[in-house]
């Protein structure tokens, strides 16, 4: 797909729903015992392998596109079909998710995905779930999928309390967070954090959809330890509603850094459950306007200011290095991200990706374990983008092709894992 570069922007773009607020939705509204109704759902190819394994787990989904929502019809942690093979792509969300989950149900399950699902770690959840008593291993003998639970234990778990490491995906934490009043019935459980946590507002998002759904979990020293009482149990919603999607959005906002002009998105604001609104500091501190109102986010650049080159720490809202990276394409000076180390198991090696497509439009690339430092060129080459598979790549590249011509993205159905529509309202701007 080429695009089509444009000048100085004028827009108001509403992105779909948020992907990790509507996985994680889905998950808790079929652990509650009854009928929740979500609204703003995202309708992607993450969302749709969540709502197939409910469905093949014997929960009813009634998912109605149009009015972008979904009603669940919960079992109280209970799911009907006690042995299935659960198929996750390359859904994070869904294999980290389901497999927790599945711990706690007594039955057999099959966890697999897309070869890139077969080659990102899952060992730090399967040891943590293994401490709990779980009957689960990797069928290959290594750290990643797929999975298989095996699991006919009747009567309470032998151990009550188990540790997990933070460091390669918050995820890990979040799974386990959401799957532990499963197994409270018989006593309370104690999650415990090892090591340093990535993606520390992911787990935040978690710990406020677990309270939202009825359950009380208490922390201690920050994030080092959880505890879940006797007997939690979630109940449903009547009417969850999901916000608009802020990683989705980072691409608009970085539309009118590099274009200039106004991009206004509605739905999100600074008290968002998503760490990644903070992408729009980095764009203040490279030059642009942010306004914060109660229910939207402006990012401005007039022309008559340049761009400026920025170091920043991008490990709590990591899925918009992408985003920044084609930023500091147009910037004066270098731009430094770091400690986001941990994206180099996502969809693709996000830093070595990343740095090869930069390096297409001329870009001096310093491209470190945990991060790259951009030196954009005099004048930028046109490039045909690889996209990896790699739904992030293929958005945060087309934004560099509104300004600098001849810039083709290869594969753009990737994005379809979580925005189907993102070249449609690309080519509204």
């Amino acid at each position: 797909m080429k695009i089509r570069p444009r000048g100085s922007l004028d827009a108001v773009v509403v992105p779909p729903g948020s992907k990790s607020i509507t996985n994680r939705a889905l998950l808790l509204a079929a652990f509650g015992d009854g009928t929740t109704t979500l609204g703003g759902v995202l309708d992607a190819e993450d969302t749709q392998i969540m709502l197939n394994a409910l469905r093949v787990l014997g929960i009813d989904v009634q998912h109605v596109p149009q009015r972008k929502q979904v009603k669940v019809v919960g079992q109280g942690g209970r799911f009907l079909v006690r042995n299935a093979k659960i198929y996750v792509g390359n859904s994070g969300t869904s294999a980290r998710f389901l497999t927790a989950a599945l711990c706690f149900v007594n039955g057999d399950y099959r966890i697999h995905g897309k070869p890139r699902m077969h080659e990102r770690p899952i060992r730090d959840l399967v040891d943590a779930l293994r401490q709990l008593g779980a009957g689960i291993f990797c069928e290959n003998g290594d750290d990643c999928p797929p999975v298989r639970i095996s699991d006919q234990r009747e009567g309470p778990l032998p151990y009550r309390e188990a540790t997990v490491s933070g460091s390669l995906s918050s995820q890990f934490l979040s799974a386990l967070l959401m799957a532990a009043p499963l197994a409270t019935k018989q006593g309370v459980i104690d999650i415990r954090l090892t090591g340093k946590l990535v993606s520390v507002p992911y787990v935040e998002m978690t710990l406020a959809m677990i309270r939202a759904f009825g359950v009380d979990v208490a922390t201690s020293d920050g994030f080092s330890s959880f505890h879940f009482k006797q007997n939690s149990t979630y109940q449903p919603q009547s009417n969850y509603q999901i916000e608009p999607d802020a990683s989705a959005a980072s691409y608009f906002f970085a539309a009118a850094a590099i274009c200039g002009g106004t991009v206004r998105v509605p739905g999100l604001s600074r008290k968002s459950v998503q760490g990644d609104v903070a992408f729009v500091d980095c764009l203040e501190k490279m030059g642009c306007s942010v306004v914060f109102d109660a229910n939207s986010i402006t990012v401005s650049r007039s022309l008559d200011l340049p761009l400026r080159g920025v170091s920043v720490d991008m490990n709590a809202y990591s899925d918009t290095a992408q985003t920044l990276a084609a930023v500091a394409l147009f910037a004066e000076g270098p731009t430094e991200i770091r400690n986001i180390e941990h994206v180099r198991l996502k969809e693709t090696d996000r830093i070595a990706a990343t740095a090869t497509e930069l390096r297409k439009f001329g870009a001096v690339v310093d491209e470190r374990p945990d991060g790259l430092t951009i030196t954009p060129p005099r004048q930028l080459s046109s490039a045909v983008i690889e996209t990896y598979d790699d739904h992030r790549m293929a958005m945060s590249f087309a934004v560099a092709g509104l300004r600098q011509p001849n810039v083709d993205i290869l594969n753009p159905h990737c994005v379809e894992k979580t925005y189907p529509e993102f070249f449609t309202e690309l080519d509204k701007l």
